[in-house]
């Protein structure tokens, strides 16, 4: 097992600076994922970590030695960090067969053949391939070309491994199926990973903790997966992890009112004294009926999505999003169709003292 101690770290090209003084600590044994959205810096820092590239200022450490540390004039090669790296677009060999593929790290070490074979016969199976050794991949499927990358990167027996989008290039099957080998084979291994992707599913499904980073690189929250759904730190964190509604509030003496109307919100109170909030919750989070209380408002759209419905409502000018289980939706009498009056009410609800429209993804 590994740990990785990221201090201070800043990394530029040119006139962009993409990461500033940049602090992250990785963990014994755990799958720590760093989440964001595309372009904000992840697979440079995955590099950094690696070796590939090195930062401009500040230190990483890798179980408790200094690899990078450009002040100390430290810059370990890749190959000596004790790391295996899985890319997104696989990098195996084409014209060398299954097992040349996960020997070649052994090879380049300079190991003796009958070990090379042993060690990558038993990577080899440790994925699943066995049986399939002397194929080429061009004779695999996308998935199977991914378990190589994989058997590659575990055949030196690192303490780390770095995946960096390794299961965007597949379809939507075998990116569920990856994901629990992945984490099946942390647990067994018993390794280090540091995992890298703009999938909010994958990174909840294998996460011990996870960073989310905003589009300029900066770190909004580290926590465990539940954590980060459910108690998010700002609106940037609670918008980027699924669809969001956001409900501006006003207050108007004792009152919290929706929007510009005069229909007061539900449930909850927010702990400081401004005069404007925004609330947040999840489609899922509200509930709708024909009538009786709750914010009144009117069914601007209804789709059907077969195990879901999903409707589009306005109330007092802010439209929401809210999801019900089709069956659910049939059974209580309520398939809306656009134009229906309606009432919502709240499972729970998010008080946000700050928005901004980069946060919420408007305009």
């Amino acid at each position: 097992m590994a740990t990785i101690d990221i201090q201070g770290v800043s990394k530029g090209y040119g006139s962009r600076r993409v990461h500033a003084d940049l602090n992250l600590s990785v963990q014994h044994g755990e799958c720590f994922t760093l989440l964001g959205p595309s372009g904000c810096g992840k697979t440079v820092l995955l590099r950094l970590v690696a070796g590939f590239e090195q930062p401009e200022s500040g230190s990483i450490r890798i179980n408790g030695s200094p690899v990078s540390d450009p002040a100390a004039g430290i810059n370990i090669p890749p190959d000596q960090r004790d790391l295996g790296v899985v890319f997104q677009d696989y990098a195996v060999w084409p014209h060398m067969t299954v097992l040349e593929n996960v020997a070649y790290p052994l090879k380049l070490a300079k190991k003796q053949r009958r070990e090379m074979e042993e060690r990558a016969l038993e990577a080899v199976a440790m994925v699943g391939m066995k049986g399939l050794e002397k194929r080429l991949p061009s004779e695999l499927s996308g998935g199977q070309q991914q378990r190589v990358a994989l058997a590659r990167a575990l055949v030196a027996g690192p303490s780390l491994m770095l995946l960096d989008e390794p299961l965007t290039n597949l379809d939507a099957n075998l990116r569920e199926e990856m994901r629990f080998e992945i984490k099946e084979l942390q647990r067994k291994l018993g390794i280090t990973v540091f995992y890298v992707t703009h999938d909010q599913e994958i990174a909840l499904a294998i996460s011990d903790r996870l960073a989310i980073m905003d589009g300029q690189g900066r770190v909004r929250q580290i926590g465990s997966p539940q954590d980060i759904f459910e108690r998010p730190a700002d609106v940037f964190v609670f918008n980027f992890m699924g669809i969001a509604n956001f409900i501006p509030v006003r207050r108007v003496g004792d009152d919290w009112l929706v929007g510009q109307g005069d229909q007061r919100v539900p449930v909850g109170r927010p702990d400081g004294a401004g005069e404007l909030y925004t609330v947040g919750c999840r489609p899922s989070d509200v509930r709708i009926a024909a009538s009786g209380p709750g914010l009144r408002g009117v069914v601007r759209r209804a789709s059907f999505l077969g195990a879901m419905m999903d409707y589009q409502v306005e109330v007092d000018g802010v439209i929401m999003r809210v999801a019900l289980e089709t069956h659910e939706a049939i059974a209580g009498g309520l398939m809306f169709k656009a134009g229906d009056p309606c009432a919502l009410n709240f499972h729970d609800l998010l008080w946000f003292d700050s928005v901004s429209a980069e946060d919420t993804g408007g305009a």
